[in-house]
């Protein structure tokens, strides 16, 4: 047996005005739709991972301070310096083929902290 979805809730409130019907906060103090900045120590850690791809190389890069769309520009920056393909999963970013030395690269030259993981 399913249970219905519960949609009910505050919608407007005469003391705050319009209420987000996800936080149930006011709408001028709704954090719903703005991205937040991932929590570590603001070092992006560079890696070549091979696991589960088949014996092909992906460059990894993990802990980068940036979030959303921020985080997407500077994938299409490395990709397109490495020249090859890749994605961003989950906050980090992944670049096809062993690049770990022109990201590292990259990634000082645009003012992050940096550190080579891994073998």
């Amino acid at each position: 047996m399913m249970k219905a979805k519960q949609s009910g809730g505050l919608v407007y409130s005469t003391e705050h005005g319009r209420m987000c019907p996800a936080c149930r906060q006011p709408i001028d103090q709704c954090q719903c739709g703005q991205p937040t900045v991932p929590a570590g120590d603001g070092i992006a850690r560079v890696s070549r991972e091979t696991k589960g791809r088949g014996g092909k190389a992906v460059t990894v890069v993990k802990g980068v301070p940036l979030a959303g769309e921020a985080l997407a520009k500077l994938g299409k920056l490395l990709r397109t310096r490495c020249g090859s393909g890749g994605t961003v999963k989950e906050g980090v970013l992944e670049i096809q083929g062993d690049h770990v030395e022109t990201v590292i690269a990259e990634l000082l030259k645009l003012g992050f902290k940096t550190k080579r993981t891994g073998g």
